[in-house]
């Protein structure tokens, strides 16, 4: 199957995200990337921040949605999509599908963030609670496919999806080209893969570094082992990073061209959304503030470099915020 993965992945490419891009701005602004005094002293290096929360729904997921939605017929969606979620890619595609007119269901696991919720359906989506876990919300959705014929959107296997994502690595490019190192949070691997595959093209030598919540080390035990591992269970306060597995079409591009992978326990993720709020005064949620933690902790080999970290949403629950106020 990998082999598959490895051919498709051929259709992520430097060309299409050009492409993507001048789908994407007729839609969404460019996102700011900005040099912090504060990050910078605090890391030893010039320390910027891509901020990919203050897209419209609040993180990078809409570029990817967009870009899809702009590549199918009105014969492949007409029976509707169907997408699984912890939130960010739900509510990219419940926007998405507003401009494009299609019908949008959401499957979200038990206990997801309710307000998550609300907003999905507010955007006009259906919103069906299955699972313990993005996992089996994930299981759910074949199931649904079989019986009511949907197109199932599996974000991370989709080409058009990874070439919208990766017009953050354009963007970056543009505005930083001297950029040395670029970090960026891994769930499923659509963003960090899209971004690799973009900016390898441009130029090879930029290092890409990958960071996990510890307990969901989903991708860096699949990278170790060289096949795509599926962990037990992914209990994390990150929930945008909260994948069993990665997916397989990120996997084949990252596999043996990342650099690097940080993992970071969960009062470390706290840190990371302390440290967001004090450097850059945005709250950041548990996903998006990864990269700034990272950082910090392998600051000694950033020393002196341009780096740029991903802040990939700002999504957050309050009990995570006041949580990160007080460590």
């Amino acid at each position: 199957m990998q082999k598959k993965y490895e051919a498709l992945s051929e259709q992520v490419n430097l060309t299409r995200t050009l492409m993507a891009k001048s789908v994407i701005y007729k839609y969404l602004n460019r996102t700011n990337l900005i040099c912090y005094s504060e990050l910078t002293r605090l890391l030893g290096c010039e320390a910027f921040v891509k901020h990919e929360n203050h897209n419209p729904t609040g993180s990078f997921k809409i570029r990817g949605a967009l870009n899809f939605f702009h590549h199918m017929s009105r014969e492949e969606l007409e029976a509707g999509i169907l997408v699984a979620t912890r939130g960010n890619h739900g509510l990219a595609m419940a926007w998405a599908g507003q401009w494009f007119r299609v019908p949008c269901t959401v499957v979200v696991p038990e206990n997801n963030n309710p307000e998550i919720n609300r907003i999905i359906e507010n955007y006009g989506a259906e919103v069906i609670v299955n699972g313990k876990d993005f996992y089996d919300a994930q299981s759910y959705c074949e199931e649904l496919v079989d019986s009511a014929g949907y197109y199932y959107v599996r974000q991370g296997n989709e080409p058009e999806i990874l070439n919208g994502l990766a017009t953050v690595g354009l963007e970056i490019l543009e505005d930083l080209p001297q950029v040395d190192v670029i970090i960026c949070p891994i769930g499923g691997g659509a963003g960090c893969a899209s971004l690799l595959k973009t900016v390898h093209a441009v130029n090879p030598a930029i290092e890409i570094i990958g960071v996990e919540p510890q307990n969901v080390p989903s991708f860096y035990a699949s990278w170790k082992k060289g096949e795509i591992v599926t962990l037990d269970d992914a209990h994390t306060m990150a929930d945008g990073l909260a994948a069993r597995s990665v997916f397989h079409l990120p996997f084949a591009i990252l596999k043996n061209t990342i650099n690097d992978v940080v993992l970071l326990t969960e009062d470390e993720i706290l840190e990371g959304m302390k440290m967001a709020l004090t450097t850059t005064h945005n709250a950041a949620e548990a996903a998006g503030a990864v990269s700034l933690m990272a950082a910090y902790k392998i600051r000694d080999r950033l020393a002196g470099k341009k780096v740029v970290m991903i802040m990939s949403g700002g999504n957050l629950k309050m009990d995570d915020l006041r949580k990160a106020v007080s460590c």
